[in-house]
């Protein structure tokens, strides 16, 4: 899985549970693609720190995955509703998987 990708979904699922600091300079970070250098500047902390922060975050958020697992069980039910979809040859089946694949 791409690493942006993965990294989104951790943060859908489990962004919750970091503090609002840590949300704050991940965010800048990994989805605006600031430098640590300027996420460091806006918040006047050294580069390392950002850097740090970061890898903290992200340690935590696989953390959370390992225990909770919803990321992949939120991933496998995409692909089995994707499979009903392609298997129905019912019209209202398909439709249903539409739209639970929108929900999704």
């Amino acid at each position: 899985m791409e690493k942006i990708y993965r990294q989104t979904l951790l943060f859908d699922f489990y962004g919750e549970l970091l503090t609002e600091r840590q949300r704050t300079l991940f965010e800048e970070v990994v989805f605006d693609d600031c430098s640590l250098g300027e996420v460091a500047e806006r918040h006047g902390v050294s580069r390392q720190s950002v850097h740090d922060m970061v890898r903290r975050v992200t340690r935590a958020l696989e953390e959370y995955e390992e225990k909770l697992g919803l990321v992949n069980k939120f991933l496998d039910l995409k692909k089995k509703v994707s499979r009903i979809k392609e298997l129905s040859e019912d019209e209202r089946i398909r439709q249903l998987a539409d739209e639970i694949m929108e929900e999704l």
